[in-house]
């Protein structure tokens, strides 16, 4: 039968590849139509937005400064002997008048010994002198002696009077070497590495350094600023000062300024400045680099989130809606605020400045402001920009 009626056949099939290609046509005029509303302009995109004003905020100077103890002392011997016992542990905290070392005793023990009989042998002869001089005196007022031998007792007494008192600082010397052969910590801090192990022999003069002892609670941190900077800088040592880390995170509580240099130095133009902080936890090592940020004064300007802030070939910029669209608008910032950019110029009261979706944004898009919120970061609108895009060029494939 199918021999005998093949144009029967070429018909249904005609008619079966006519509805096949009208319902492929009719899918992509549809998915055109919603990619373009049915031919018309394309949608506005919906964007978060911070409408700016002009606010308070602070002027802050930042510079890279380095931590150093606020007293740094080297402890060194001043007698000499051998090193008997070492009294502390490298690196631990010690209070001022805490033992640190012991040299041996003796030989300055049986010096003092010697200064004192010495000392007793002086007294004696005083006496002495003293007795003989009462004696000699009525006799010579009757003029039973000669004056000369009178003369000669009193000079004797007043001979004996100074040997004592040569005595008597022998010994207080002699004391006071005993007493240096306990080395002890001039101040409260931290203690440095030992110099000499135990059983050295120490000399006092420049080979005498045992060790070091820094006081690390308040802690001083050295920093410079230039010129200009400086000349910001009106409060003086009354000016706030804190200290951040690489992340920007404070490490320390607040500080202030305790010394400003009166001279520029001439080959980089700037002064130096030290600023004083409180430091009971050691959370600063002297010696660390850290970030200083003085509190200048405070300024009228914008403050925008970070994550709104973009940098380009030009400098900075921002996003704002104008006439309902994304325009871009380029900026100067200054320093931090927080989370917050502070904006020296650019930006006008009112202006509405996007905060997400800013990969997806073109000049003169056409977007739709929504109700202010927190700043997203631009890596999650590149995220949300990827699949979004992946998704509609599937259903185009699909539909070829």
């Amino acid at each position: 039968m199918l021999c005998r009626h093949p144009s029967r056949l070429l018909v249904v099939s005609a008619v079966a590849v006519a509805a096949l290609l009208s319902a492929c046509g009719q899918k992509n005029g549809d998915a055109q139509a919603q990619d373009h509303g049915a031919g018309g302009p394309p949608q506005a995109m919906p964007v978060a937005v911070r409408q700016v004003a002009l606010q308070t905020v602070p002027i802050t100077l930042e510079a890279v400064g380095q931590a150093e103890g606020s007293k740094e002392v080297e402890v060194r011997a001043r007698v000499g002997g051998l090193i008997e016992r070492q009294l502390y542990q490298e690196g631990e905290r010690i209070k001022a008048g805490a033992p640190l070392y012991r040299i041996e005793r003796a030989p300055f023990e049986i010096a003092l010994q010697q200064a004192r009989a010495n000392l007793a042998q002086q007294q004696a002869q005083l006496e002495q002198a003293r007795r003989e001089a009462q004696r000699l005196k009525p006799l010579a007022e009757q003029q039973a002696i000669s004056q000369r031998e009178y003369d000669d007792a009193a000079s004797g007494l007043r001979l004996a009077e100074a040997a004592l008192a040569a005595a008597q600082a022998q010994v207080r010397e002699a004391e006071l070497n005993l007493s240096y052969t306990s080395v002890t910590a001039p101040i409260s801090g931290i203690s440095g590495r030992s110099q000499r192990s135990q059983g050295a022999l120490v000399t006092p003069g420049a080979d005498s350094l045992l060790t070091t002892v820094i006081q690390t609670d308040p802690l001083w941190v050295r920093f410079s600023f230039s010129e200009s900077e400086l000349s910001q800088l009106r409060g003086g040592r009354n000016a706030q000062v804190r200290l951040l880390d690489a992340n920007g995170k404070p490490l320390a509580t607040q500080g202030r300024l305790n010394f400003a240099g009166s001279s520029v130095d001439p080959r980089v133009g700037t002064v130096q400045l030290r600023a004083e902080f409180p430091n009971p936890d050691l959370t600063i090592l002297p010696g660390q680099f850290v970030r200083a940020q003085v509190v200048a004064g405070e300024v009228q300007a914008f403050v925008v989130p970070k994550a709104a802030v973009m940098q380009t070939d030009q400098g900075s910029m921002v996003w704002t809606v104008r006439d309902g669209k994304a325009t871009p608008t380029p900026v100067q910032v200054g320093t931090w605020n927080g989370g917050d950019w502070v904006v020296r110029s650019g930006l006008n009261a009112g202006d509405q400045v996007i905060v997400d979706n800013l990969m997806k944004l073109r000049p003169g898009a056409p977007v739709q402001p929504a109700a202010p919120q927190g700043a997203v970061p631009a890596a999650a609108g590149a995220s949300a920009a990827a699949p979004a895009s992946a998704g509609s060029a599937a259903p185009a494939a699909s539909a070829q």
